[in-house]
């Protein structure tokens, strides 16, 4: 079994926001595999089911992004699984708006939900899929930024990329994390770019 969990921001005001790419990622793979995500459980928003015959559950920690580590670390001690079983999606402002990089361990890059999240595993070893929300404009605080709505091309590149987040974990699950790594790290050429 897999856990699959999605970093955002509970509540309504925080729907499409670039913290939230986390979300849209897991409601992009629910909808694909039909899973239904509304079970409350863990600090979280969850559902069960399965991948390419891969038993996963889909987890949207409602925690708020700071603490996200107290809603993994409980599905964690539930299933019991181990850091390697656990593929966590979430934003990240290195990287252009839709880019995907995926890693096997890592620092958190300042990102407060990972930080959370390695404080509660102990560990910076567990695959994750960053999705990229572009850099923060300057003179912007990084809160407000990354608290703020996507502009109506950059929502279309996000959905887009929440699919692709999508088809990400399903190769991560199906043919391993190196495949998916070498298939969906290489950097996207901006649209009309030959």
């Amino acid at each position: 079994m897999y856990l699959v969990a999605g970093l955002g921001n509970p509540g309504a005001k925080y729907t499409n926001t670039r913290h939230n790419a986390g979300f849209n990622s897991i409601d992009a793979l629910a909808d694909r595999f039909h899973i239904d995500v509304s079970e409350k459980k863990h600090k979280a928003l969850c559902g069960r089911g399965a991948i390419e015959g891969q038993k996963v559950v889909l987890l949207k920690p409602q925690t708020f992004m700071n603490l996200s580590g107290e809603s993994l670390r409980a599905a964690m001690d539930y299933y019991k699984l181990t850091p390697e079983e656990v593929i966590v999606i979430y934003d990240d402002v290195s990287l252009d708006p839709g880019q995907l990089r995926i890693r096997l361990k890592g620092s958190a890059g300042g990102h407060n939900g990972i930080k959370s999240i390695i404080a509660h595993l102990g560990t910076q070893e567990f695959p994750r899929i960053k999705v990229g929300v572009g850099a923060k404009p300057p003179r912007m605080d990084l809160a407000d930024y990354v608290l703020g709505h996507f502009s109506k091309e950059e929502q279309e590149t996000m959905e887009e990329a929440g699919r692709e987040a999508a088809a990400a974990v399903v190769m991560m699950l199906t043919d391993g994390p190196e495949r998916a790594m070498n298939h969906f790290n290489m950097k996207k050429k901006p649209a009309g770019e030959p």
